[in-house]
């Protein structure tokens, strides 16, 4: 069991950072579509993939989103962060195989426990995939949680 702690609104401050990274993998690709709905072949079928402007299979870009939404829920602020909006823009093309790391850098404190937080996802060559703001409403108390295990999903 993982426990996590969160960084309350008081403690958090302009200039504050945290990362979060993953390497994308097929399985992150068919359950993402599988829970998205997204079935677009560019994601899912290498042979039209092949004649698309990408040359190969790339990961959805919400999926980068996701990433950036386990950023901000497990490492800053961390549990009992509120999203209130996302800004993105789409740099780079991510593929599987890629390990993307989420950067995260607190931009603004404002009223009302919100806060402004830069968004940015690198992949392995440190190349900008994904720039972005988000505003969030901060946790106004410090706890730890344990996070949730998940059961084995297959893909079926």
């Amino acid at each position: 069991m993982t426990q996590v702690s969160n960084i309350p609104y008081e403690d958090l401050e302009v200039g504050q950072t945290a990362q979060f990274s993953k390497t994308v993998e097929e399985r992150d690709i068919q359950l993402f579509a599988a829970m998205s709905g997204d079935h677009n072949p560019v994601h899912l079928d290498a042979e039209f993939a092949a004649a698309s402007m990408f040359r190969e299979r790339i990961a959805h870009g919400m999926f980068s989103g996701a990433l950036i939404s386990a950023a901000v829920a497990c490492e800053m602020p961390g549990p009992g962060t509120i999203y209130i909006g996302q800004q993105m823009t789409f740099q780079k093309p991510v593929k599987i195989g890629d390990t993307l790391t989420v950067r995260l850098e607190i931009l603004e404190k404002m009223a009302k426990f919100r806060v402004r937080i830069a968004t940015r996802v690198f992949n392995q060559r440190e190349e900008l995939v994904v720039d972005g703001e988000a505003e969030i409403i901060a946790p106004r108390k410090q706890q730890t949680v344990t996070l949730v295990q998940l059961p084995p999903i297959s893909i079926g």
